[in-house]
């Protein structure tokens, strides 16, 4: 991310802190920065994680994606009932 947009970010962070009330073209702007910031975060350390791997004192070689498969989160709930 460009150093201008990641000030500016910084900016409206400072803005709010400080106790102003930030327009809704502001807080729309600050969304989409911080999405994008997100974004490029999330993809830098997918690379990063995609070219790790661990090498084991008896020379075998494992690629840290390996270790754990995504899963879906299980969004069951369960209920109890009164008798």
């Amino acid at each position: 991310m460009e150093q201008k947009k990641i000030d500016r970010i910084n900016e409206f962070a400072r803005r709010v802190r400080n106790g102003e009330t930030l327009s809704d073209d502001e807080l729309r702007e600050r969304a989409d920065l911080r999405s994008e910031y997100l974004r490029e975060i999330r993809a830098s350390l997918t690379n990063d994680l995609e070219h790790t791997v661990i090498v084991r004192p008896d020379g075998t070689v494992e690629h840290v994606t390996d270790k754990h498969p995504k899963t879906q989160k299980n969004d069951t709930k369960t209920h109890t009932t009164k008798q």
